[in-house]
């Protein structure tokens, strides 16, 4: 028979006191546990130089003279989308969302491009993709992810048409102009047009390189490895913040090419967006191990 003792009070906190101290001990190793997953998880990126870019770029026109006919009744969708807004915004007397329309294509470009980055991704590998291989994402187990990516630049995108028209009613607005000719006049001959140009220019540089941060390389990260949003976004980050200046040159490539390409009538970007979306590929490659 054995004889139960009654503990002391001091004996009793002790042992709570150790169950405590076990406790917390559990707890730092689960933590330390998940950041290693995140370690793990979080891919490395590498550190580029201008030649890079070039290389990047190159490897983009190759893959475009690969796909030529494929991409270009692929893409025959973009110049007919741009004259329909276009067309759009002269009818609804909107004229002067014209180019906020046209230059927002900067924004949505890297959603528009996700086809072209499967092309290449699969040319790689090298297989012979034609345009139906540009379907493909829909059918990735990232889906979920790239939509959701998808709908927050197009967020993005509709926030820039806001403060584009809240820019114009602030200079030349808020009443329509009367015509295209006196809109024309009013812009460039006009200290508010040219504060419109400004304020404009700034502010929509500022969504630019917003998307840029976070889009950089996301979509390609979601196509090619099986990462949640989060790190894709933040691997996208990661390699801006460490190559900033060639980043900020691609970001310019991008822009100063998507805006040429709706010239005339929309119908460079057939050409522009390929290009693009196939160079995004391979700086992705070239950034990311």
């Amino acid at each position: 028979m054995t004889q139960e003792t009654i503990r002391n009070p001091v004996e009793w906190t002790w042992e709570r006191l150790g169950e405590a101290a076990a406790g917390v001990a559990s707890v730092g190793r689960a933590i330390g546990h998940m950041e290693d997953l995140r370690a793990r998880e979080a891919p490395l990126v590498r550190r580029i130089g201008v030649a890079d870019l070039g290389e990047a770029i190159a490897a983009g026109f190759r893959d475009f003279g690969a796909f030529r006919t494929d991409v270009f009744a692929l893409c025959i969708i973009y110049p007919i989308l741009g004259c329909v807004l276009a067309r759009a915004a002269v009818n609804l007397n909107m004229l002067p969302m014209l180019f906020p329309l046209a230059s927002g294509f900067v924004l949505v470009g890297p959603v528009a491009a996700i086809g072209l980055l499967e092309m290449s991704r699969q040319r790689e590998r090298g297989a012979q993709p034609s345009w139906r291989e540009a379907f493909g994402p829909l059918r990735s187990p990232a889906i979920a992810a790239i939509a959701a990516l998808g709908f927050l630049l197009t967020i993005i995108y509709f926030a820039w048409l806001y403060a584009a028209q809240g820019i114009y009613d602030a200079t030349l607005g808020p009443q329509p102009p009367a015509s295209v000719a006196q809109f024309a006049a009013d812009v460039a001959g006009t200290r508010a047009g040219w504060t419109m140009i400004a304020v404009g220019c700034a502010v929509g540089a500022c969504f630019a390189a917003v998307v840029l941060a976070i889009a950089a390389i996301s979509f390609p990260l979601l196509l090619d490895r099986d990462v949640p949003l989060h790190t894709a976004v933040g691997t996208s980050l990661r390699a801006v913040a460490r190559n900033p200046g060639v980043m900020a040159l691609w970001g310019l490539i991008v822009a100063g090419s998507l805006l040429a390409g709706t010239l005339p009538a929309f119908v460079g970007l057939i050409v522009v967006m390929p290009v693009l979306g196939h160079s995004t590929w391979h700086l992705y490659r070239r950034l990311v191990v």
